[in-house]
């Protein structure tokens, strides 16, 4: 069996199932394909951090609907519905991250008849996995990334929408002034925690990681393991509890929303030893913004290491 439930294959579904994936308030209930009822174009996020993203560059000349927004349960375990296949198919524009994080929205995007614009994050990105290794599809923690999609949402819902194309950019662009107010912070942590090393359960953090100059220093199988739904090997799972009890991390950045033994019983072996937790979600904190969540983030890894 799977340490995790992971990324399940998803289908659209009949109608007539009932809806029971969390959606935003602001889900659309209207006639055109395009826009609400009150002319708002339509916006269907996969996550509600995408969405987040999206109503701060549409504002209220958007209506935004985002599929997976509880922050406590496992994303990878989503399962497409029909009212999700009902947003999209009443969607202007989708925002979706890539990088097989969120397949279940291409394949309901290939049975709806509107053609949304797709805004693909990890497109947008333009990382790629380095040889022989992965990609780190969790492109949110990146904050280079989250601009250039935001600046992307701009241009597109511009084009839908010409006679505001002025206020989509200017709300990107206060938006991006935000996310190097974030940036200046983490620049500023780094002179302080470059070169501690950190364990993580999931490369979910990553890029938040790299860029303060922290050093991963789990071992690579553990994460692949748990990753890709396997049982870590036995001597993988000492060496990483081997790096609390000899005190060889800072912190462990623990991803709270995906959980099973075997990442359980790193958490374990980090407050024995009394290695400061710092924990992270994939989905957006309940009453946080992007900003005030990666703000948060920051704080509290500064607290973790001391800085």
């Amino acid at each position: 069996m799977p340490a995790l439930l992971r990324r399940l294959p998803l289908v659209a579904v009949p109608l007539a199932i009932l809806f029971t994936a969390g959606c935003s308030s602001s889900s659309s209930t209207a006639d055109s394909s395009a826009s609400a009822s009150d002319g708002a174009i339509v916006v269907v996020a996969s996550t509600n951090v995408w969405g987040d993203v999206a109503e701060q560059v549409g504002g209220d000349l958007v209506e935004v609907t985002s599929l997976m927004t509880d922050p406590s349960a496992d994303p990878h375990s989503f399962e497409a519905n029909a009212q999700a296949q009902l947003a999209l198919s009443k969607a202007g524009l989708v925002v979706e991250n890539g990088g097989g994080y969120d397949d279940f929205m291409d394949t309901m995007l290939s049975s709806v008849s509107n053609d949304p614009v797709v805004v693909n994050a990890v497109d947008v990105s333009g990382k790629t996995a380095a040889d022989g290794e992965e990609l780190n599809e969790h492109v949110w923690y990146d904050f280079d990334t989250v601009s250039a999609v935001a600046d992307t949402i701009a241009d597109e819902l511009g084009t839908i929408d010409p006679a505001h194309a002025d206020t989509y950019t200017a709300n990107a662009e206060a938006f991006d002034a935000k996310i190097g107010t974030l940036d200046q912070t983490a620049a500023e942590l780094k002179t302080s925690v470059a070169g501690q090393g950190v364990a993580i359960t999931e490369p979910v953090p990553g890029y938040l990681l790299d860029r303060l100059g922290l050093v991963n220093k789990t071992p690579e199988e553990f994460s692949e393991a748990i990753e890709n739904e396997t049982d870590v090997p036995a001597t993988v799972l000492a060496e990483t509890l081997a790096l609390f009890s000899n005190h060889e991390v800072s912190a462990l950045v623990y991803n709270e929303q995906t959980t099973g033994p075997q990442t359980e019983q790193v958490l374990a072996a980090a407050q024995a030893a009394d290695v400061a937790v710092v924990p992270v979600t994939e989905t957006l904190p309940e009453g946080k913004d992007y900003i005030t969540w990666m703000t948060a983030n920051l704080d509290a890894l500064r607290t973790a290491l001391g800085a």
